[in-house]
């Protein structure tokens, strides 16, 4: 595999993850599979079911893969709405991974 097959990709979440977002982030996600991706969500101020669905599943693809999927630098707004829908796990990191 070739560096650039290899390097993780990295996505910036929107401010808020309203029903508007779901699709467009559900396709930006989809268009990275196959590669390790850091997902910056310091800019969250508000997450609905519909995105954090998205994110899930975007985990167990990425699971499936055998790929790392890391969020970094949460905001508060990112970790208040994860602790409101019951704190899931959305990293995965899987056995012997390097990102």
């Amino acid at each position: 595999m070739s560096d650039v097959e290899t390097s993780a990709a990295e996505v910036s979440l929107s401010p808020v993850l309203d029903l508007q977002a779901a699709e467009p982030l559900r396709a930006e996600l989809m268009a990275l599979r196959g590669r390790p991706l850091r997902v910056d969500a310091s800019q969250v101020s508000r997450m609905g079911g519909l995105c954090l669905q998205v994110l899930l599943s975007a985990r167990a693809s990425w699971a499936e893969d055998g790929m790392s999927l890391r969020v970094e630098a949460p905001s508060e707004g990112f970790l208040e709405q994860l602790a409101a829908f019951g704190a899931p796990q959305i990293d995965f990191e899987p056995e012997g991974a390097n990102l």
